[in-house]
Parts: structure tokens; sequence; C-alpha cells
């Protein structure tokens, strides 16, 4: 693996003339995610994710996305939101550039559920325009799968992963200094019969913005779930190395 940040250009033409090229972008969010957890959760999560698929496939690391489109956790103080055309235009830049450098396939590593809809809406873009370099979005494939396992407390609804002991779990396997264990607050909102089926405002929804039960969350179990998700990642990149010719 190599880290394109600290890489200087010879570097970068080096890697790009051995062989087909995988570049590995952790794309995140600033958003709230309740008293316990830091703003930086999503991106924190997706760069962890992100160093540990590059890593297994000597790839390419770039620098996290450290905004994304969280308009919905805006009411809480510190969220900062961009919109859907700007996350959207955002990965293309970023396509566009690799693209034209060389490289084989990006893959996006997605931490937040907002960037779905932008991250889809440029990647159908860039493959209707003809591209040559496809675009991957990953959105922690296996993660319900893993947390059926292993959760003990009841999900807020279906996957629904915000500020819960699946989160938490994560973040005290990344970064357990950032978890505030005394804060923890169980909060099962009311969702709508339509929840997750439109648009709609996480704050309205409940007070702290925590979607579950954080108290049974555990390093180990955040271990558990990051290996999984790296895992099922990287079945899903291989497939696609293997159907574009890189593998």
């Amino acid at each position: 693996m190599i880290e394109l940040s600290s890489s200087t250009w010879p570097d970068i033409r080096d890697v790009l003339s051995a062989g087909p090229t995988v570049a590995v972008l952790p794309f995140g969010a600033l958003e709230q995610h309740g008293p316990h957890l830091p703003l930086d959760t999503d991106t924190r999560q997706s760069e962890a994710i992100a160093r540990d698929i590059a890593a297994a496939l000597d790839a390419v690391l770039l620098p996290s996305i450290e905004y994304g489109n969280t308009w919905g956790n805006a009411a809480f103080p510190g969220t900062v939101s961009l919109s859907l055309d700007t996350v959207a235009a955002i990965c293309s830049d970023i396509a566009a550039s690799l693209d034209s450098s060389g490289f084989a396939l990006l893959v996006v590593v997605n931490g937040d559920y907002g960037n779905r809809l932008p991250l889809q809406v440029s990647v159908e873009k860039r493959a209707a325009s003809g591209a040559r370099m496809p675009v991957l979005v990953l959105d922690y494939p296996g993660l319900t799968e893993i947390g059926d396992r292993v959760k003990e407390s009841p999900w807020a609804a279906p996957g629904l992963c915000h500020a819960d002991e699946l989160e938490t779990s994560m973040m005290l396997a990344i970064s357990p200094a950032t978890v505030h264990p005394e804060r923890f607050v169980v909060e099962y909102p009311e969702l709508p019969p339509d929840f997750g089926q439109r648009p709609q405002a996480l704050a309205g929804l409940g007070e702290t913005g925590v979607f579950g039960d954080p108290r049974a969350a555990t390093a180990a179990k955040g271990r558990q779930i990051l290996a999984h998700v790296v895992a099922e990642s990287l079945t899903a990149i291989e497939r696609t190395m293997r159907a574009i010719g890189i593998r």
C-alpha cells in the first residue's frame, strides 16, 4: 500500500507503470453521532476500512473526504453538510483526475448513508459518458449480516446503524479515546411507517441523535465488525477487478 498524500509524483508514476493500479477513497461525513461519539465518526470508520482494503490489495490510499451529504442531521450543532450536487461533483472530479493519471479502478468506501445517492449519481453519469476507469462504491457490505451476529441490543430499524452498539463498537476499536461511555444514552425513536422510503430529517425523530443502545458496545465486537466488512468489500472488489480484466 502507498498513501497518495505522502507520496511524490515519481512515486506514483512508478506505481502506475508497474501494472493496473487501484485507488481507494474513504468518503465520510461530519455529523452528529449522539452525545458519546465524535462528529467525524463516519470518516474515521470509512478510513479504517479503506486502509485495510488498500493494504490487502497493495493499492493507493487517497486522503479521506471529511464532509458529506448529511442535511438530515443539520439541527444538531456541529453537523456540516454538503449538497447532493457537491458530493457528486467531488467524486466525479476525483475520478476524472485519477482516470487521466492512468489508474485502473477507483474504490469509494462510503461511510455515510446520505452519500449513497449522490455517489451513485456520480458513478452512473461516468459510466453513461463512457469514461475509461470504472468506479465502485461500497456501502459497508455485510454490515447488517455481522450486526445480526454480534448485536445484543435490538435494531432501531432493520439495518439502521447510527450511534448504536455497532457504531460505538467500531469506534472503540478504531479510536477509543474519542468515545465517552459516561454519556451513553438509549433512544429508540418512534419511526414513521415510511421511514427509509423518502428523505427526512433525523432531528425530528429523537432528542439525542442515538438510534439504539450503545451500552453493550465493545472493542472486540468492533474489530469483528470491521474485519467482516473488509472481507466482504474485498470480495466485491475482486469481482469487479475480474470483470474489467485486471485480475
